[in-house]
C-alpha cells in the first residue's frame, strides 16, 4: 500500500472514495458536520437513510456526490473523547472495511487533525492503516488479495508548513510501520525455519539496507572466548550453533556529546524448556520467544533509517533451547561471563542466562544507558495481562523517559520494582546466583533482579518484559488477531530518536 500527497482535488473527476470525520454530538442523534464542504452537507442531507447516521463510533454511512465521487463518513464520536490512540484505532477498522473494495481511497486529514497537531494526527492515520494492512501469508498456498492499494493524503488548500509536514509523516511514520511488520515477520517464522544460523542471516542482510550500520557475527568460538558460559549453556543441547549478532549505528555527526544506546534483545527461536521440560499447552507459540530481540531490532532499523542523533548498538543473543544427550541438566553449576557461578535450578528459566552475558558484554561497551526487551516471564501476565509491558529498571530518569516515550507512542507500560529481598532470594547456597527464585510470587521482578547482576551499575539499565504484549493483542485493530504484534518497537524508536 501506497501513500502520496495532494493538495485540493476538486477538479478532478469521481469514482474516488473520499473519507471524512463524523463526530456525535452530545445532546441531539444526529451528526455534527459543520466542517464538512456544503457540496458534502448537501448531497448527505438529501438521502434519507442520513437521518439514522449519528456520528457514533464505529458506524460509517457511504452518499454519492454529483460527480461521481463517493463519500465515506466515518463516526469517530464525541470530539470531545477522541485521542490520537482512537484515532489509530479507527484508521485500521477503516482500512478493513474498504481494503478489498476500493483500489484507491482519499483521506481528508485536515478534517483530522487533533490537538492543533498535525504530525502526531498524520501518525495516528498512517500507523493505523499501514499496520492494519500486515499479513504473514508467504507459507499460505493461496494467498487473500487485498484491492486497496494507493492512500492519498489531500490538503485541503496550498499551505507550505502543511504539505512539507504531511510529506515528513508520510515518510516517517511508513519507515517505522515497515520496521514493525520487518519485526512481527521475524516472529511469526516458524522454528524449523528460523533457527538460529538463518536468523542471524537475515538480520545481516537487511542491516546492509539501513543508514551507516555495521554487523559482526559471533558464533561458537567467540562466545567461548567471551566465556559466556550462561548463554552456551543454553544453547548446549541445540542443533545449531549460537549467535551473538552486534549492530552498530553511528549518525552522520559525532561530537563528544553524541550519547551511546545500546539495545540487548533475548533471540530464543524456540523454548522447549530443556531438560525441564514444558508441557505441550505451554510450548505452543514459543517461536514467540525471540520477540525481545525482533523488537530491539525494529527499532534499531528505523532509528538508523530516520538518522538518529545518537550512536545506537544492537545486540541480539539468538539460540534456541532444546534438549539432546549434550543439554545442560538442572542442578547444573556455569559460569557467566562476568565471573559469576549460577546454579540452573530449572532450564526453562534459560532467557535471563542468554541475557545475562549478554548485557555483559554490553556494559563493557561502556554506553549511556541499555534497554532490553525478551518475553521472559509468564509472571508478568499475571501482574499486568496481555496489555501491558512490564519495565524494571536502576535508573529513575531512564524510567522516566521510556515511560515518556510510550506514552508518545500510545503503548501501554508499567515500572515494577526491584526490591533487596527480590535480589536476595537469587541468590544461591552452592554457587552466587541461582536462576529462579525461591517461589512462584513476584517473578518478574526477581527475573530483573537477577539480570541486574550482570550490568556496571554506573551504566542506567531498563529491563522491558514483553511476553504479555509480544503477540495476539486482539484488542488493537491495528494488530493482528493472532500472531506477533510488533508492540513496543514504537516505543524504543521514539526514545531513540528524542535522545
Amino acid at each position: 500500500m501506497k501513500f502520496s500527497m495532494s493538495v485540493n482535488s476538486k477538479n478532478k473527476k469521481g469514482q474516488e472514495l473520499i473519507i471524512i470525520p463524523a463526530h456525535k454530538t452530545k445532546n441531539k442523534k444526529v451528526v455534527s458536520n459543520t466542517n464538512w464542504p456544503e457540496e458534502y452537507r448537501n448531497s448527505f442531507s438529501k438521502i434519507k437513510a442520513s437521518k439514522s447516521f449519528d456520528g457514533s463510533k464505529g458506524k460509517t454511512f457511504l452518499f454519492p456526490l454529483e460527480n461521481g465521487s463517493t463519500i465515506m463518513a466515518i463516526g469517530l464520536g464525541e470530539k470531545e473523547s477522541l485521542n490520537f490512540e482512537s484515532l489509530r484505532c479507527e484508521m485500521a477498522n477503516v482500512f478493513k472495511k474498504i481494503q478489498h473494495d476500493h483500489s484507491e481511497a482519499i483521506i481528508k486529514i485536515e478534517q483530522f487533525i487533533l490537538e492543533d497537531d498535525i504530525e502526531k494526527s498524520l501518525a495516528s492515520i498512517v500507523q493505523g492503516l499501514m499496520l492494519a494492512a500486515y499479513k504473514f501469508e508467504r507459507h499460505l498456498t493461496t494467498k487473500s488479495e487485498t484491492a486497496l492499494k494507493k492512500i492519498i493524503l489531500e490538503l485541503d488548500n496550498k499551505n507550505p508548513k502543511n504539505e512539507k509536514l504531511t510529506k515528513k509523516a508520510i515518510h516517517e511514520n511508513s519507515i517505522v510501520c515497515e520496521s514493525v511488520n520487518f519485526c512481527r515477520d521475524l516472529v511469526n517464522e516458524p522454528p524449523n525455519i528460523l533457527n538460529s544460523e538463518y536468523y542471524a542471516k537475515l538480520v545481516e542482510k537487511d542491516s546492509k539496507t539501513l543508514n551507516r550500520v555495521k554487523v559482526k557475527v559471533l558464533g561458537k568460538d567467540q562466545l567461548k572466548k567471551e566465556k559466556m558460559g550462561m548463554f552456551l549453556s543454553v544453547n548446549a543441547g541445540s542443533a545449531y550453533a549460537p549467535r551473538l549478532v552486534h549492530l552498530t549505528y553511528t549518525p552522520k555527526k559525532v561530537t563528544k556529546k553524541t550519547k551511546h544506546i545500546a539495545l540487548v534483545g533475548k533471540g530464543l527461536t524456540f523454548d522447549t524448556g530443556g531438560y525441564s521440560l514444558k508441557p505441550s499447552g505451554s510450548m505452543m507459540n514459543m517461536k514467540f520467544d525471540m520477540a525481545g530481540s525482533s523488537t530491539v531490532y525494529g527499532a534499531f532499523r528505523a532509528a538508523s533509517l530516520l538518522n538518529s542523533d545518537v550512536k545506537i548498538t544492537c545486540l541480539l543473543g539468538i539460540t534456541d533451547n532444546a534438549v539432546n544427550e549434550k543439554a545442560t541438566m538442572p542442578d547444573s553449576i556455569v559460569k557467566a561471563r562476568n565471573g559469576k557461578t549460577v546454579e540452573i535450578l530449572n532450564t526453562d528459566a534459560e532467557g535471563r542466562l542468554v541475557l545475562g552475558d549478554v548485557l555483559s558484554y554490553a556494559s563493557d561497551l561502556k554506553p549511556d544507558a541499555i534497554i532490553d526487551a525478551a518475553t521472559l516471564t509468564g509472571a508478568v501476565l499475571v501482574s499486568l495481562g496481555n496489555e501491558i509491558c512490564g519495565l524494571m529498571s536502576n535508573n529513575d530518569n531512564l524510567v522516566e523517559k521510556i515511560l515518556s516515550s510510550a506514552k508518545e507512542a500510545d503503548e501501554y507500560m508499567w515500572q515494577l520494582p526491584i526490591i533487596e529481598p527480590f535480589r536476595k532470594d537469587m541468590k544461591s547456597n552452592i554457587a552466587d546466583l541461582k536462576n529462579m527464585g525461591g517461589s512462584r510470587f513476584g517473578g518478574t521482578s526477581k527475573a530483573a533482579a537477577f539480570l541486574e547482576n550482570f550490568v556496571d551499575p554506573k551504566i542506567p539499565w531498563a529491563h522491558l518484559d514483553i511476553a504479555g504484549v509480544g503477540d495476539s493483542q486482539s484488542h488493537l485493530p491495528y494488530c493482528p488477531t493472532k500472531g506477533a504484534s510488533g508492540s513496543i518497537v514504537r516505543t524504543l524508536t521514539n526514545y531513540l530518536l528524542n535522545q
